[in-house]
């Protein structure tokens, strides 16, 4: 159907399913843009839009970020303000769509998400979340986003391959929460970026789309 910021309110179809990108503008090592989130979250939602016959809407840039303070280059709105932006969303866009469908690129952003979805979802409204996620990835600017990114927008993607920290993320959590990243990678990179490839990310993000289709399918089914 196409983006929704280039239809006319007219033009719209009648209830359409609305797919919603949520990204982060936060520090992505010394070799990915600050809006890498934001790129892979618009990215799967297009092409899940393009699937399921939905709108695209607008991506919402900035989320909860409060992790990466200390770095350079960070926006963020916290994770109750979050919240609130994206139950209005919701609300704002019941009157005239069928559902929606939150693609989310950014983990900092899943605890605002979980609490929007079943706030909307005990008011009535169909809506679901899908993260943007496949198996064996990194945590954060290393080999998995690099390699979406070399894929997405090679012309972002700096020289640098770096190495911070590949602890288990189970194992990183309690100074994750205590300092946020910096206390565990001064380089920002929660991951090796080595071995990243343009390749592995066109690879990557077909997984993604596939996963986030097969968990629409139940919302799919309602609205149609």
């Amino acid at each position: 159907m196409g983006p929704l910021a280039e239809l006319p309110a007219p033009g719209l179809p009648d209830r359409p399913l609305l797919v919603v990108p949520l990204g982060s503008i936060e520090q992505h090592g010394p070799h990915l843009p600050v809006s890498t989130d934001l790129i892979v979250a618009e990215a799967v939602a297009a092409a899940l839009a393009d699937r399921l016959g939905a709108v695209l809407a607008p991506g919402l840039p900035v989320g909860a970020s409060g992790e990466h303070r200390g770095f350079a280059g960070v926006l963020s709105i916290g994770t109750e303000a979050l919240t609130t932006v994206l139950v209005e969303l919701q609300r704002s866009a019941a009157d005239w769509s069928a559902g929606t469908v939150l693609v989310n690129g950014h983990g900092g952003n899943a605890e605002a998400v979980a609490a929007a979805v079943a706030q909307l979802q005990h008011e009535g409204h169909r809506v679901l979340a899908v993260p943007c996620a496949t198996r064996g990835a990194d945590a954060h600017a290393g080999r998995t986003e690099t390699s979406l990114l070399l894929h997405l927008r090679p012309d972002m993607v700096g020289p640098e391959r770096p190495i911070g920290s590949t602890a288990p993320i189970q194992d990183l959590l309690p100074a994750l929460r205590a300092g946020g990243v910096a206390a565990v990678s001064p380089s920002g990179v929660l991951g090796d970026a080595r071995g990243a490839s343009a390749e592995e990310g066109a690879r990557i993000l077909g997984d993604m789309v596939d996963a986030a289709e097969s968990a629409c399918r139940g919302l799919v089914a309602a609205v149609r």
